[in-house]
């Protein structure tokens, strides 16, 4: 077996990985046997991943239905629903080889769908003598009747004047990420379900005028349970219809284009609902079918169903979700759920990752799993040369964002999980004093040598209930009582929006090559999220993202939101996440200050709680002027405005901190200030 045709160059980034020669190699050589079948026996990759042109119901162009499905342990299928009178009868499926069954639905007489728009269906499926009434895996779309909890599969072909077309060109891949999380379903302030179309006429303008260049939607895949934050998908290839159809999800990514903002799709991969009458599992009536029959097929943590990967099916079902997702609703890219869950047999439960790496190469790394997504990323790049696939993965996995040619598995990014999981349990557990400049660094910069990292100080995990945000964490005693301008400012708001402001832009400028902040975050939500459910009486209460807060001017939130927008047009205009590490200058304990270089700006932290620093010393690379171009001490931020915006920082000629040379600045207690080389 050949090694991969560029392994020297992962080698040459990362030379511990040597000694992992043969068995990197011998996983490429299962990611080119896999990709092997699909070009010589299978049509071919693209053709092959474009199973949902061919599975599922599949209006013609003369108005005829082809049905298909794959359900290998099934004795029959009938298609039934309001066209038929729900009839098992009349529109039996014939059975082919390789598990495979095929119907044909004639158009009327008079030429229109025998299948009326909007109609619901089921698939009879028969295993054993028992027949189930199921939703095809393929359904693209499902929607809850009023008299059951459990959904149907929902006839959908509009006519083409009802249909929303793609009009807007897609963004050019952005060479830094600035993402907004969002979940369409919490978006509005009010207690219900936001639908697609107002999200996209309300929430995405602010989304630009913040300076987001990316949208990352959560909860977009269909799900039975709302309140599983859209990771117990039942429906694969159905945008949620509790929010909207498939055209006001199109309305929603065309008006993100518009803005010139790129769009990502939160995909689940790693498992399934084990829901039985709406979901994939026991599809057909067997504990199989897409699943692994045995206990590989249980997540028990999740309480879900585990893929396959290595059934050809499978891997069509997948690879096609994938593209439904870019070719027909416009999506510019995915952030892979569960990566770690996948990529080991244990998922990650109770397994602790010390960084050797023969954590990453032996018998407890699950093959099949990384097939899967190496196959998934080389398609995705190879047919999309602007994707972007981000994966979720705590354990560092060496070469995940590497290429697949490489012998790595294609991502472009992994995100900084041990970031927000460091701030917390600073927040939590630490007195202000007894913060260590140093951990806080090495845990910003801790990130593999040209694998790039989304930073994040907090998302979506650490906004629901049962946790706190940093905003809630710093302040919740008050919030809702002292956020007023009218009120005083106390000690813990004082202190609270302070070390928000500092904490979000050390990670922001240390922490990654893009950022990440989740839906109402930037300014502070006050309160956690929570779906209905009978433990609250099923409210919507904090299931909804207050901007009527930020809106208000009288309330302090709006600093917040400021200073987050300003962070966002400072990268913006510097493009520093794409540029290049920082440069740690200084990390002083007792003074707790940090400051470090990055793409030309300087960034100077003053965590002390109590002291500020005159003529402060800190080292720069290159002589010249050096003026302030973000302050968190500004008025406009909630600060104090003890610094002069406009001051010249003159360098000198003498060296400092491993540097050429060196500035001087004011920086007072809990400021952060950035400057630039004029």
């Amino acid at each position: 077996m050949t090694a991969p045709p560029k392994i020297e160059d992962l080698f040459a980034i990362d030379g511990y990985l040597q000694p992992y020669r043969t068995e990197i190699t011998r996983r490429y050589g299962l990611f080119t046997n896999a990709l092997k079948r699909i070009e010589q026996d299978l049509g071919g990759l693209d053709n092959f991943s474009k199973g949902y042109k061919e599975y599922g119901l599949v209006v013609q162009d003369d108005n005829s239905v082809v049905c298909r499905e794959w359900a290998p342990g099934a004795e029959s299928l009938a298609l039934i629903g309001d066209f038929n009178g729900w009839n098992r009868e009349s529109h039996v499926y014939k059975r082919l080889d390789f598990g495979k069954f095929e119907l044909t639905v004639p158009p009327t007489a008079s030429g229109e769908c025998a299948i009326t728009h909007g109609s619901h269906l089921k698939i009879a499926v028969t295993h054993n003598g028992q027949t189930k009434n199921k939703l095809s895996p393929w359904a693209q779309y499902a929607t809850r009747p009023s008299d059951s909890l459990i959904y149907h599969q929902t006839f959908y072909n509009p006519k083409k004047e009802d249909r929303v077309k793609l009009t807007q060109p897609r963004p050019k891949k952005p060479d830094s990420l600035r993402i907004y999380e969002a979940h369409v379903g919490i978006s509005s302030w009010e207690g219900k379900i936001n639908t697609y179309r107002a999200f996209a006429d309300d929430v995405i303008p602010r989304i630009h005028k913040q300076g987001y260049n990316a949208i990352q939607l959560m909860a977009v895949m269909e799900h039975v349970y709302y309140a599983s934050f859209g990771y117990q998908v039942t429906s694969f290839f159905a945008p949620a219809s509790r929010s909207g159809t498939p055209d006001d999800l199109k309305y929603l990514v065309d008006k993100a284009h518009a803005y010139g903002i790129t769009i990502l799709l939160d995909v689940v991969h790693s498992h399934a609902s084990k829901n039985v009458d709406d979901g994939l599992n026991q599809w057909d009536g067997t504990g199989g079918s897409y699943f692994h029959d045995n206990g590989r097929g249980f997540h028990s943590g999740w309480d879900s169903r585990l893929f396959d990967y290595t059934q050809v099916e499978v891997q069509r079902f997948l690879l096609s979700n994938l593209r439904l997702w870019v070719e027909e609703y416009g999506f510019d890219g995915f952030r892979f759920d569960g990566v770690t869950s996948m990529v080991y047999h244990s998922h990650g439960l109770g397994q602790g990752f010390s960084g050797h790496y023969d954590e990453y190469f032996g018998m407890s790394v699950d093959d099949e799993s990384l097939t899967y997504l190496s196959l998934a990323n080389y398609m995705l790049h190879t047919l999309y040369p602007e994707i972007i696939t981000i994966a979720e993965e705590v354990s560092g996995m060496p070469a995940l964002c590497r290429p697949v040619e490489e012998g790595g598995q294609g991502f472009d990014y992994r995100l900084a999980m041990s970031l927000p999981d460091m701030w917390i349990k600073i927040l939590k557990h630490q007195r202000d004093e007894d913060w260590d400049m140093s951990n806080i660094v090495h845990t910003l910069e801790n990130r593999r040598y040209k694998e790039k990292n989304i930073a994040y100080a907090e998302s979506h995990d650490q906004a629901l209930v049962g946790d706190k945000t940093i905003a809630f964490w710093l302040m919740d005693k008050e919030m809702y009582d002292y956020m007023s301008t009218m009120t005083h400012m106390t000690p813990i708001i004082e202190r609270g929006l302070a070390l928000h402001k500092m904490i979000r832009l050390i990670t922001y400028g240390l922490g990654g090559e893009g950022w990440l902040n989740f839906i109402g975050n930037e300014f502070g939500h006050p309160e956690w999220l929570d779906f209905p459910r009978i433990g609250n009486n099923e409210s919507f209460h904090y299931a909804r993202r207050q901007f009527n807060l930020v809106d208000d001017e009288t309330l302090r939130y709006k600093f917040l939101n400021n200073f987050d927008r300003s962070m966002n047009q400072l990268e913006a205009k510097y493009g520093f996440l794409s540029k290049g590490p920082g440069f740690v200058t200084w990390k002083h304990q007792d003074d707790k200050v940090v400051a470090f270089e990055r793409a030309g700006l300087v960034f100077v932290f003053n965590f002390h709680g109590s002291k500020s620093f005159d003529n402060y010393k800190v080292g720069v690379e290159h002589a010249g002027i050096y003026k302030m171009v973000l302050n968190s001490d500004a008025t406009e931020f909630g600060g104090h405005n003890r610094l002069q915006d406009d001051q010249d920082h003159h360098s000198f000629p003498e060296g400092f901190a491993g540097r050429a040379n060196h500035i001087c600045v004011y920086i007072p207690t809990r400021t952060a200030i950035v400057l630039s080389r004029t």
